[in-house]
């Protein structure tokens, strides 16, 4: 019997069946593989990609230089090195923490071991390790040639004074960027464009592709302050309040013609190089940033508000009996509970009277006040070159009754800036225009220099109100309150202020700000100065006490660095005969006493010297003034000599040399004239 053939095919054909069905899930397999791949996790594929075989470093720009009116160098950028990771390329994480932190200086705490580990291990391509580093560093570093680790430069701000100008300068963060001061004010400006640097690596980490944006320089700016100025600022600043044991202050000096500051300090102070090292109120700008009631120095703003406004004339008398003035709920009184009587204009502010200067802003009013307390910028910031300047408290006019009227007449009640009032006593420098006070001269951009011209922004009062205020400036410093601000040879105008802080809401009698502002010399000013002291506690706790004699050390000082010739007694110019000149027919003028209201004698056309024989001091000197004279002083007392003698040709600008004595019998016996 014939064995049955075995049929194959069946076999075979489920074979090829199972082997069609395993290709085709296979097939499957590998096309919804690649569907996930390329579609679903296509972006964070790519983004691997890029981490892996790219990287992107930002070169941070070099910020311009900062240098003073004179060029002399305040703030540049120097380069170096910033210690970086690469995380996918260090090998071990803990092991490179431990390498570095103990080489880095200061070493690690063990949180800041954790803080570097846990960098290093996340899947990113770029972490700081430590920036800026000393050159020591880098080379201690680079020793241990660290998988991963690597180096790149870094532009670090540095200010070669350290201390000097640092709140008016400020200072630059880690990134790169301005925090305080001219440094954030004009970041955008200094700071120029951030540059690229992109490498390109194989899959063995190889870099095969390198490209480069290289970053843009800022431009320079040029200050208005002077080095040297700021130098004598800060040093007569800082030896005041340690003296008097004070919580601090600040000092501005500007030229009342353009606005422009020749320097601006405070105290206590930081070095920006190390800022972060400073308390919060140690870079604090108070020149800019901390408002005080001014106290006295503010009747400069109700005395020239009510000569502008002829509510007072300069020879009116005030009485001031009995030393105090009641309103409603509270009794203001002399300081030192005085009763100075009958007070002339001038000496109301001369002794600094508070009922007079009351008095004075009652007559003026609210609506006028708050006009003129507007003009002379206070109640907002005086300048866009301080954008954290305060603006002040300043009470509208419709909320003023005679209380608050009279507080604000007196300096109370009103807050204000160093720099506000300093820029409102330039305006009467400079003969009534408010300028607005302005610390950058000019932006230096690819060798170009671009000027910044001063901006006149209104005129505050007259200049026959500036005539007439002048005088009585002269005598607060010559008699006054402010007789430590005396400087030999100039002639000073100027200003004491002393008010009593709040605290707990209620105005303390032991703590004060004091302050003194004036310019120098009053005829012609090259200087304004305010300074301004937080709460003395040694000795006498007035501003002629304790700020005039700071003033007074800052403009001498001052004016012998700048060279200012004397304005009292100068040396005798080289005299020199004109030929041709028209005979002079002199006319005796009768000048004597105060009631003498005509300055120009005029004899053929010609103006002659008045007789100034029998005048006090003050009177003869105001009378120079407005002649345009320069006044040469011998002794004290009444005028019985002058040099020219009446009668003579004037020429404006000539030295007058006047002889005065206590004694005023003497006049008649020289001159044969009653006095």
């Amino acid at each position: 019997m014939t064995e049955p053939r075995f049929n194959w095919r069946p076999i075979v054909k489920r074979r090829v069946l199972v082997a069609a069905v395993m290709f085709a899930v296979w097939t499957v397999a590998i096309q919804a593989r690649l569907l996930h791949l390329q579609v679903f996790s296509h972006v964070d594929l790519v983004a691997r990609a890029e981490r892996q075989q790219q990287r992107t470093i930002t070169a941070p720009a070099k910020r311009g230089e900062i240098v003073d009116r004179h060029g002399r160098l305040l703030a540049y950028s120097v380069d170096t090195d910033t210690i970086y990771a690469v995380p996918i390329e260090v090998d071990d994480d803990k092991a490179t923490a431990n390498a570095l932190c103990a080489v880095l200086e200061g070493g690690c705490t063990a949180q800041d071991k954790l803080g570097l580990i846990e960098r290093m291990s996340r899947s990113r391509p770029f972490t700081y390790i430590k920036r800026r580093v000393s050159p020591l560093e880098a080379r201690k570093v680079a020793a241990l040639k660290l998988p991963g680790v690597g180096f790149m430069q870094e532009s670090r701000r540095f200010y070669p004074n350290k201390e000097l100008a640092a709140h008016l300068l400020g200072y630059v963060g880690l990134d790169n960027v301005g925090l305080s001061g001219v440094e954030a004010t004009y970041d955008q400006v200094v700071r120029g464009r951030e540059g690229t640097l992109l490498v390109q690596t194989d899959a063995r980490r190889q870099a095969f592709s390198r490209l480069e944006r290289p970053p843009t320089s800022g431009d320079s700016l040029e200050l208005t302050i002077d080095e040297q100025l700021q130098h004598i600022a800060e040093r007569a600043l800082r030896a005041g309040v340690e003296e008097k044991r004070a919580d601090g202050g600040s000092v501005v000096i500007m030229d009342p013609n353009t606005g422009e500051l020749l320097a601006m300090a405070s105290y206590p102070t930081f070095n920006p190089n190390a800022y972060n090292a400073a308390t919060e109120i140690a870079r604090r700008n108070r020149a800019v940033q901390d408002i005080y009631e001014p106290g006295s120095t503010f009747k400069v703003v109700t005395v020239a508000a009510a000569l502008e406004e002829k509510v007072m004339p300069v020879n009116s008398y005030i009485d001031t009996n009995p030393g105090v003035i009641r309103f409603a709920g509270s009794v203001v009184d002399e300081y030192g509970g005085r009763n100075y009587g009958v007070l002339s204009f001038t000496d109301v502010i001369v002794k600094s009277s508070n009922v007079g200067a009351i008095k004075i802003g009652l007559k003026v009013g609210p609506e006028r006040m708050g006009i003129y307390m507007n003009r002379f910028g206070f109640g907002r910031p005086t300048s866009s070159d301080f954008p954290s300047e305060s603006p002040g408290i300043v009470w509208s006019p419709e909320k003023l009754n005679d209380r608050a009227l009279g507080s604000i007449s007196m300096g109370y009640q009103v807050a204000v800036t160093p720099l506000q009032m300093g820029a409102a006593m330039s305006a009467v420098a400079n003969g009534g225009t408010w300028i607005e006070p302005r610390v950058v001269r000019a932006v230096v951009k690819d060798g170009v220099r671009r000027v910044i011209t001063p901006t006149v922004k209104r005129r505050a009062i007259s200049s026959n109100t500036v005539t007439e205020l002048l005088p009585i400036l002269e005598a607060v410093v010559n008699e006054g309150t402010g007789e430590r601000a005396k400087i030999p040879g100039f002639t000073v105008a100027g200003k004491t202020g002393t008010a009593d802080k709040v605290i707990n809401g209620r105005y303390s009698g032991s703590q004060q700000n004091v302050s003194f502002v004036g310019f120098v010399p009053s005829r012609a000013p090259v200087l304004t100065v305010i300074v301004m002291i937080d709460t003395p506690r040694v000795g006498s706790d007035t501003g002629g006490v304790v700020a005039a004699p700071i003033f007074q050390k800052i403009a001498e000082a001052s004016l012998r660095y700048l060279g200012v010739a004397p304005t009292i007694n100068p040396p005798l110019p080289m005299m020199v005969a004109r030929s041709g000149e028209p005979p002079v027919i002199p006319v005796s003028l009768p000048a004597k006493g105060p009631e003498i209201i005509t300055i120009n004698a005029v004899a053929g056309g010609t103006a002659v010297v008045p007789d100034l024989r029998g005048l006090s001091a003050r009177e003869a000197l105001r009378m120079l003034a407005r002649l345009g004279l320069t006044p040469r002083v011998e002794g004290k007392g009444v005028v019985i000599e002058q040099n020219p003698p009446a009668g003579a040709p004037l020429e404006r600008g000539m030295t007058c040399t006047l002889t005065l004595d206590r004694d005023a019998s003497r006049l008649q016996a020289v001159s044969g004239t009653p006095p």
